[in-house]
């Protein structure tokens, strides 16, 4: 079989595309997104009425939040960016199951007493909460047992003040699962309606570790990010993973073969605004990331951050795109990945505020073409406007 690449002219926005992909998004276009985190999800609220084909890699090091009681209490990879992605790409619709939605994005209340948490999260194991007694079986038997895992495992310590319903499930499944997530992912995708493919980029239990420029070593993402504790004050200069969060211990993660055919088959991959390091390069750092993409000779986008990211100190816009190519290309070494790993950074100069701009002769040599295009509206400014940027990927697919 023979492989013929064709190019063509691209209108941004181009109705007649996005018409196509609105009035029959199961056939839409497969446009994967390397993100963690919540910047992405939006986007994907508005990507699933236009297609239900989106892949979404996601990061599971997550340190930070709710999902570091849970990774702790049972030593797992964070599931909270997973669920919460999966919740935005859900089925609202009529056809949906808005009960089952329901459920999945209550929290226990934060002021409640231990022991009322206790009796709420018993009586949804019974069956007879008011949040899973509307849901129809088998469903609701799947939800009952994978709480009861979690139940049964869970340390008297454990706080669940504040706990997502949607991560107890996960958590109970993923037990119940010999820790494995896939199986319980499938099984919520199916409860919600997932439109579209949520998985995690490796199965593995490890944590973020940040060598900084100063000499200095940060392990865990809920120390890069400037939300839990105050931001970086020396820029990082490498990352990587390690087996612990009390003691750097450097390990390494492979690409599985399930995600490598999802970056292969994709039309599409993004880079998409998002805390740089933790959320889209953390995606790339386990072996045979850069090698997937490279075979893949579909369009790769960057979409910079707008404003200041905490992870990105001292990064101009030209640094932001070194450092991507940089960690892309560990699976290249010594082969040329000249228009193999980025191909468009996707912008708009007019309306965002960027940290600097892009030098033209810099992406000249290395193949990169910039798309100037609205994607930032009175409305959503100083943050893009999820449905202009929505329709500018869909018009370039």
């Amino acid at each position: 079989m023979k492989s013929i690449y064709v190019t063509r002219a691209a209108r941004i926005p181009d109705p007649l595309r996005i018409s196509r992909y609105q009035k029959s998004p199961e056939l839409g276009p497969r446009i994967l997104f390397f993100s963690g985190g919540s910047a992405l999800n939006d986007v994907s609220r508005v990507l699933k009425s236009y297609t239900h084909n989106s892949i979404h890699l996601v990061t599971p090091f997550d340190s930070g939040g709710s999902s570091a009681e849970l990774r702790q209490a049972f030593d797992m990879p964070s599931i909270g960016d997973l669920r919460s992605r999966m919740v935005a790409l859900a089925d609202e619709t009529v056809t949906g199951h808005p009960e089952v939605f329901d459920l999945l994005t209550y929290r226990f209340p934060l002021k409640a007493g231990k022991g009322e948490l206790l009796d709420q999260l018993e009586s949804m194991i019974r069956g007879r909460h008011p949040l899973v007694d509307p849901v129809n079986n088998p469903i609701r038997r799947i939800i009952r047992n994978q709480l009861g895992y979690f139940y049964d495992a869970m340390p008297a310590k454990f706080d669940l003040r504040g706990a997502s319903i949607g991560n107890l499930i996960l958590s109970g499944g993923y037990l119940n699962n010999h820790e494995h997530l896939d199986p319980i992912i499938f099984l919520f995708e199916k409860m919600v309606g997932v439109q579209g493919i949520v998985r995690a980029v490796v199965n593995d239990n490890y944590h973020l570790s940040a060598e900084l420029v100063d000499g200095s070593r940060v392990i865990g993402q809920h120390l890069l990010t400037g939300k839990q504790v105050a931001p970086l004050e020396s820029p990082v200069k490498q990352l990587s993973l390690s087996k612990g969060l009390d003691k750097y211990t450097p390990v390494k993660t492979q690409l599985r073969k399930k995600n490598h055919k999802l970056i292969q088959t994709a039309e599409m991959i993004v880079y998409p605004p998002g805390s740089f390091y933790s959320s889209i390069v953390a995606n790339l750092l386990p072996r045979g990331v850069g090698a997937a993409i490279g075979e893949n000779a579909c369009p790769k986008i960057y979409v910079p951050n707008l404003g200041s990211d905490p992870e990105q100190l001292g990064m101009d816009l030209n640094d932001s795109v070194q450092q991507l190519l940089s960690y892309l290309h560990q699976d290249l070494p010594g082969a040329s990945s000249k228009g193999r790993l980025l191909n468009f950074i996707l912008l708009d100069s007019k309306n965002g505020d960027y940290p600097s701009r892009l030098s033209s002769k810099l992406l000249e040599g290395l193949g990169i073409q910039v798309i100037d295009t609205p994607l930032i509206s009175s409305s959503s400014a100083p943050y893009y406007d999820s449905r202009l940027l929505v329709s500018a990927l869909l018009s370039l697919t």
